[in-house]
């Protein structure tokens, strides 16, 4: 499926999508333009120095989500992240909390209530990681020797927590503006954002080896072929379903009749999205942050080390913990049982398996074969740049969760502008020829 240039072109046709598509990128632009504005009290070119040293560490990853705001110590240094994990932590807490999963049945009012826990907890986190990142940054010093923080103690403490805590604040405010008045998901564009501005300097620093020799034009060539292809390897998975026929018995109501189609029920590979790979990062950086902050102590240096990027213990406690929660969340989205029931109610049932309890079974068994394997392919794609960087020495992070969100976001906004260009009569964005509708 080609893009048209007739479908690009009517983008700016349409003047509420037109209008859209700039609030969104002049929202995008403050963000940007917030990412370098530097939180006070701290060296910065002695902050630089350090994340210079530590590119392909923990620190390097964190500062890849923050799109560069983190190794500049911005106020936007903790970016969405503690957006995400309090959305995360709602969505766990409902398994065991009753009332948090009557709340989310209720409609939209539950939603909003939901979406009030959810800021109150973003706040929190920061607060706490706020907190925890100006007590690191008194403890860090410049390979030179040179503290990074001017004057320590509890003023700047204090003015680092609630000025990183304002610019999370703020991100969150522009990702739900971008949601409301702009197109696509604004917390993922966000994120997007922060990821895509990071490919001039991987690219600039490519050529860079290159011409020094560092890296060979041949492996360079071989690099973007790999590229390409985990490309499209993702789009292929994240599109990917197993669609389970179900057919649906004629019914007959008051002298009309009803039903008897074929359709099917799409179960997709990856239903948890990239939900497992940034909860399994959380869970695996809490360790390796917590320690870092005492390494005169011997064995916390020896468990920062173990947990470091590319060690052995690092990627199998990583893999695991996303098949781990690749089931876990998949069986919080998705209730095999629910569905079966409602095929029951209109009269539905997939051929050759009873309605009912045999039905829920089959869809559940189904489902977990699937997930074995979209678990197996977000391990694989999460467990690349760690073999990139410590393998192969290539000098930009590809691949992971990054790059699952970067391909994700794309073709959700590309189907957003697909839908405003087709219910208005036009050519659509993705699609090789005009779009006619009936009756006109």
């Amino acid at each position: 499926m080609a893009v048209s240039d007739a479908g690009v072109q009517n983008i700016f046709k349409i003047p509420e999508l037109k209008r859209r598509i700039l609030i969104t990128l002049a929202l995008l632009t403050v963000y940007r333009v917030g990412v370098h504005i530097p939180t006070p009290g701290v060296d910065g070119d002695a902050l630089a120095a350090f994340f210079a040293q530590h590119q392909n560490t923990i620190f390097g990853i964190f500062d890849m989500f923050s799109g560069g705001a983190l190794e500049r110590l911005s106020v936007f240094a903790l970016g969405i992240m503690p957006y995400i994990s309090a959305s995360i932590i709602l969505q766990l807490l409902r398994v065991v909390i009753p009332s948090l999963e009557r709340l989310s049945k209720e409609g939209e009012q539950g939603q909003k209530k939901i979406t009030q826990y959810t800021r109150y907890g973003t706040i929190l986190l920061s607060l706490i990681q706020g907190f925890g990142i100006s007590i690191g940054l008194e403890n860090m010093t410049s390979p030179s020797g040179a503290a990074i923080v001017i004057i320590p103690g509890w003023s700047f403490r204090l003015m680092t927590m609630i000025t990183l805590t304002a610019g999370t604040a703020f991100i969150m405010w522009l990702g739900e503006q971008i949601s409301e008045r702009g197109i696509g998901n604004g917390i993922s564009l966000i994120i997007f954002a922060g990821i895509v501005a990071r490919m001039p300097n991987a690219i600039g620093n490519t050529f860079r080896m290159m011409t020094t020799g560092e890296m060979g034009i041949f492996f360079v060539v071989l690099l973007g072929i790999l590229m390409l292809g985990v490309l499209a390897f993702i789009i292929f998975m994240e599109q990917g379903q197993r669609r389970i026929p179900v057919q649906y018995a004629k019914r007959v109501v008051g002298r009309r009749m009803y039903g008897g189609q074929s359709t099917h029920l799409p179960l997709k590979v990856n239903t948890a999205g990239v939900i497992p790979p940034i909860f399994a990062s959380s869970l695996i950086m809490f360790p390796s942050t917590i320690t870092g902050l005492f390494q005169d102590v011997w064995w916390m240096e020896y468990i920062t080390t173990a947990l470091a990027p590319g060690s052995l213990i690092y990627e199998l406690a990583f893999v695991g913990l996303i098949v781990f929660f690749c089931y876990f969340y998949t069986a919080i989205v998705f209730n095999p049982e629910d569905v079966a029931d409602n095929m029951k109610k209109y009269g539905g049932y997939i051929p050759g398996i009873r309605p009912g309890k045999r039905t829920a079974d089959y869809i559940d068994r189904v489902l977990s074969r699937i997930t074995l394997g979209g678990a197996a392919y977000v391990s694989a794609v999460c467990v690349l740049p760690s073999i990139l960087m410590t393998k192969f020495n290539v000098p930009f992070y590809f691949g992971g969760t990054a790059l699952l969100i970067v391909v994700g976001v794309a073709i959700d906004t590309v189907r957003q502008v697909e839908s405003h260009l087709i219910t208005r009569n036009y050519e659509g964005f993705m699609t090789a020829g005009p779009t006619k509708r009936k009756g006109r």
